[in-house]
């Protein structure tokens, strides 16, 4: 609720959002929640960067001109353009390459840039929210990511805090993943023992909500009896 709270005095406002948290916090959840409440008419595109080097990132992103490189038979239009008027997710902004971050910076700073091969220069009104699982100020000090970039991202900041720290969500989000899953099953709600919940609340939960997700999703899968026991919910039945 307190997030939430943070993204309401979002509402008006389309100046950039970094959202920080281990994997599996729901970043994008948020980044999500904060586009539909923006009243924004364009899509929400997302972008997971990791993985991609300088010329991918440069090319799924801005999109290149026909001839551009060997192979490059066709135009192709990037993420941002597709954005327009809507909000462009970079996830895993962290692992960005050093030429992929003066990109990035740059289109922070001009709402422009160029195809790749093109020296027409196209507007963007895109909004850019990014997020990331690094400590930036680690990577700061060590030359890996921009301090210019960081701040230019960080005009709006939100940290999610890890799901053993808030737990008197997990409750709520049992119940939530518990009648989606069955639901998408299309079986009746089962019953979870009174020590299957205990453990399940007890959990310290290393991959976040996203565990705990796919903790009820095989637990419901995997049983078609009426109650689950602390059996079904691989991992924490040991932790227990």
């Amino acid at each position: 609720q307190a997030i939430f709270k943070i993204v309401e005095t979002m509402v008006g406002t389309y100046n950039p959002v970094l959202i920080t948290g281990e994997t599996g916090v729901g970043k994008e959840l948020i980044a999500r929640a904060i586009h539909r409440s923006s009243g924004r008419q364009g899509p929400f595109v997302a972008l997971n960067v990791a993985g991609l080097d300088d010329m991918m990132f440069a090319d799924t992103l801005f999109g290149h001109k026909k001839g551009a490189f060997t192979g490059a038979n066709e135009p192709r239009e990037g993420l941002i353009a597709k954005a327009q008027g809507g909000t462009i997710f970079l996830d895993e902004v962290g692992d960005m390459g050093a030429e992929s971050q003066v990109k990035l910076l740059r289109l922070l700073q001009e709402k422009e840039y160029y195809r790749l091969g093109s020296d027409a220069l196209i507007k963007s009104d895109a909004r850019i929210i990014a997020a990331s699982n690094c400590n930036f100020e680690a990577m700061m000090n060590q030359g890996r990511f921009r301090r210019d970039l960081y701040h230019r991202l960080r005009s709006h900041h939100i940290h999610i805090p890890p799901l053993r720290e808030r737990a008197e969500d997990i409750p709520l989000l049992i119940d939530y993943f518990l009648d989606k899953a069955t639901r998408q099953s299309g079986r009746p709600v089962p019953v979870i023992s009174r020590a299957a919940r205990n453990a399940l609340e007890a959990y310290e939960y290393p991959g976040n909500v996203r565990e705990l997700m796919h903790l009820i999703e095989n637990a419901v899968a995997c049983n078609s009896g009426a109650s689950l026991g602390i059996d079904d919910f691989i991992g924490v039945e040991t932790a227990a």
